[in-house]
């Protein structure tokens, strides 16, 4: 079996909980969109066999629950200001049975990072609309090399769409390393001017 096939059988285990964001968002009337990509996005994290994973937006748990199958070590640790999406997202972990691999954390991005100790292999952000300072602080807590997936850069603010596109055009920083959800979610590699550039992994939905 290949290991796309693979993926798209491991992620399937949650097209429930991917239901359950759609009709919740309905329900809810919230900002809590599914991501449409879990195969993509585990594809990356299994590519880079990420272990320590940090995911900025929760929702009700679907991305955390995919990212934490990446491999048999990761742990995931994932933050989300909604409490009512906290308590739900809880409730899923446990019902999916890995509740030992991921971490819900409540509070204010910037607050709660500020109490996380890197390095992360990987960095997911899923929240409303990033900010140059807060990408900023996701490259601080990202290991050498690691990879970013900055969802929703359209839902950037007006005022920071050009500094966005600066800061990831910084060839000392940032590194583009390919995009899932057809196009719309960019994946980045962290650089290191003093490390050695990794090659490139051979594989279609792995990034550079």
């Amino acid at each position: 079996m290949s290991g796309l096939a693979t993926v798209a059988e491991d992620v399937a285990r949650f097209d429930g909980l991917q239901a359950a964001t759609r009709r919740h968002r309905r329900h809810h009337g919230c900002n809590a969109y599914t991501f449409e990509d879990g195969a993509g996005l585990l594809a990356i994290a299994r590519a880079d066999r990420a272990t320590r994973i940090l995911e900025l937006g929760t929702a009700i748990g679907y991305t955390a629950c995919v990212l934490a199958t990446a491999t048999e070590e990761t742990h995931v640790d994932t933050i989300e200001g909604d409490r009512e999406h906290v308590a739900l997202a809880r409730e899923h972990i446990r019902d999916l049975g890995l509740e030992a691999r991921v971490r819900v954390r409540l509070g204010d991005f910037f607050e709660v990072m500020g109490d996380l100790d890197g390095p992360y292999d990987l960095a997911f952000f899923d929240g409303l609309g990033p900010t140059v300072r807060l990408v900023g602080k996701l490259r601080n807590l990202l290991r050498p090399d690691g990879l970013l997936v900055c969802g929703n850069l359209a839902h950037a603010g007006t005022a920071e769409r050009l500094p966005i596109t600066a800061e990831f055009g910084q060839s000392r920083r940032w590194r583009f390393a390919g995009s899932i959800e057809a196009g719309s979610t960019p994946v980045f590699r962290k650089t290191d001017p003093g490390a050695p550039t990794p090659p490139a992994p051979n594989h279609q939905r792995r990034p550079a």
